[in-house]
């Protein structure tokens, strides 16, 4: 009786410790975490960014006017 205790308190003990080892969670968290970071610099260059864009764009525009024509 003892010595199934003791099995069964070395199979748990093991089980935990392979849990609390187990890092596979840890890529969604930090994906999330990436995510977050890059809303939030979007969030704060929201007029640079834009700004960009539109000049990339425009450029884009003038460059098929040139080669249409």
């Amino acid at each position: 009786m003892i010595e199934a205790v003791k099995n069964l308190g070395k199979k748990v003990g093991g089980a935990v410790k392979s849990f609390w080892k187990d890092e596979n969670g840890m890529g969604t968290v930090e994906v999330i975490l990436i995510i977050v970071v890059l809303i939030g610099l979007v969030i704060v260059f929201k007029e640079q960014i834009s700004g960009i864009v539109e000049d990339v764009f425009k450029a884009i525009r003038q460059d098929t006017r040139v080669i249409t024509n």
